[in-house]
């Protein structure tokens, strides 16, 4: 198919984003819920006792999908009502049920309840890709939980870890954001059928008084959408502070995205890892040798976009007046769509690389020996304490082959000589032996690979056994 190259087109749409995603969020999607919606009501009025037959209600639901979008598209510019457009529009092919259609309702019963079902479903697809996620990290993480690797801390050579400990750092800031996305979405409520103001006035009238049908009216809507229920109290809309919790739970997810992509890029920069690269991929278009982290890059780019985009919603929320407000909706078609497509893009990027992380334990190895001798200088002077020596003594003795050591590696770009050193300094009363204990990686690397297994056992592996966790998105294509 021809791309219209004369219009600007969303990234999001046209590079990013999941076929699922993209469809969760389109015109059409959105238009099928609105009628689903209408059916509900409907349903629910004809079962509570007001003037609508059961054929009325069969007869919107069997057209469902008969929408004519050109015929909405011109009444739309008519009338300038979108909703009351695709009021119009059910209403041609309904012909028996038009005059009751949204009986009782205002827009926001269709537009803002619609919203809150795509985004519930929105964040069960982002749920199953973080799951996605943790089992390749889980597997990662387990398959490397005993190979020792420099540590870092201010990016300065620390003591050692592993590479799968240092997974595990990753796979919990995904879980943390599991849980966050699941206690909002477990949250999640319907607007129901609550009126210009949210009294439910016109409900009540309709109802001639009778509070209790009123209340069955959102119970039954809920129902048929299998929500927990509605909101109790709101204005014409559903309260927008449910976006703001929205948006921080999907800005979490970007953070730790970032983190992770962050550290993919320093470690294929010291080249101990390296993301997946394909055959025939191109890493510059100058440099032919370039090998380029572009997908951890763009999992950066992306999340740098997520984080901002969620001070949107909690702009809009403050900025609502009173019952109702319209100054959020121009926004609020900008900013949830395309958080959830952005994350959406980066748990895609994300799965791929997890699933195909490169590990080169020869220059992982040998970047943790280079730094080994000065790690290593602590368990010397204990040595050399236990064979009679004087500590202070000793310390000072370490403390200069060690200076002298370190400024030749940076002055000279030579490899350290710190155990040659040691190993000639008479003062020192050690054996080879002593060296040889010292030097082993694995006498400084704690609990990590028990930390990894008690890690796993205890928070992961659970949670994807109650999940069913399957590699469902686990060989995406990027």
């Amino acid at each position: 198919m021809m791309q219209n190259t004369g219009q600007y087109e969303n990234p999001l749409c046209n590079r990013y984003a999941s076929d699922e995603m993209r469809a969760l969020f389109s015109p059409d999607t959105r238009a099928r819920i609105w009628r689903k919606l209408w059916v509900e009501l409907a349903r629910a009025e004809h079962e509570l006792g007001l003037p609508v037959t059961r054929e009325q209600v069969e007869q919107l639901q069997a057209h469902i999908d008969d929408i004519d979008y050109d015929a909405i598209a011109k009444k739309e510019s008519e009338i300038r009502h979108d909703v009351m457009a695709h009021v119009y529009a059910y209403g041609l092919v309904c012909k028996d049920a038009a005059g009751i259609i949204h009986l009782g309702a205002t827009s926001c019963y269709v537009t803002d309840n619609a919203d809150l079902l795509i985004y519930r479903d929105a964040m069960r697809l982002v749920r199953d890709k973080l799951l996605a996620v943790m089992v390749n990290l889980s597997a990662f993480a387990d398959a490397y939980k005993a190979l020792p690797a420099l540590g870092y801390t201010h990016f300065q050579p620390a003591q050692p870890v592993t590479v799968g400990k240092r997974a595990c750092l990753w796979l919990e800031d995904i879980l943390t954001d599991y849980e966050e996305l699941a206690m909002v979405a477990g949250a999640l409520r319907l607007l129901g059928s609550k009126g210009a103001t949210g009294t439910q006035a016109s409900f009540l009238a309709l109802f001639d008084g009778d509070h209790q049908k009123v209340v069955e009216l959102d119970k039954k809507i809920a129902g048929a959408f299998d929500m927990p229920g509605c909101y109790m109290v709101t204005g014409q809309t559903y309260p927008r502070k449910v976006d703001v919790r929205i948006l921080n739970a999907l800005s979490a997810v970007a953070q730790s995205a970032y983190r992770f992509a962050s550290d993919m890029r320093l470690l294929q920069h010291m080249r101990e890892l390296e993301e997946p690269f394909e055959k025939g991929q191109v890493g510059s278009s100058a440099m032919a040798y370039k090998r380029n982290p572009m997908r951890s890059e763009r999992i950066c780019s992306l999340g740098r976009y997520v984080m901002a985009n969620a001070a949107n919603a909690p702009m809009t929320a403050s900025a609502q007046w009173l019952e109702r407000t319209l100054d959020d909706s121009a926004n609020r078609r900008i900013a949830l769509p395309e958080a959830f497509l952005a994350v959406d893009a980066i748990l895609e990027l994300m799965i791929n690389v997890t699933d195909g992380i490169a590990v080169y334990p020869a220059v992982i190895n040998k970047n943790l020996m280079e730094y080994m001798p000065f790690m290593a200088t602590e368990n010397l002077l204990m040595a050399a304490v236990r064979r009679g020596g004087d500590r202070q003594a000793l310390h000072e003795v370490i403390r200069k082959h060690s200076m002298e050591a370190a400024a030749r590696m940076k002055n000279e770009g030579v490899p350290s000589d710190l155990l040659e050193r040691l190993r000639a300094e008479k003062a020192l009363p050690l054996e080879e032996a002593d060296f040889t204990n010292a030097m082993n990686p694995k006498a400084y690397i704690g609990r990590a690979p028990q930390q990894v297994t008690e890690f796993l056992q205890a928070c992961v592996y659970p949670l994807l056994q109650k999940q069913e966790a399957k590699k469902r998105f686990a060989k995406i294509e990027v």
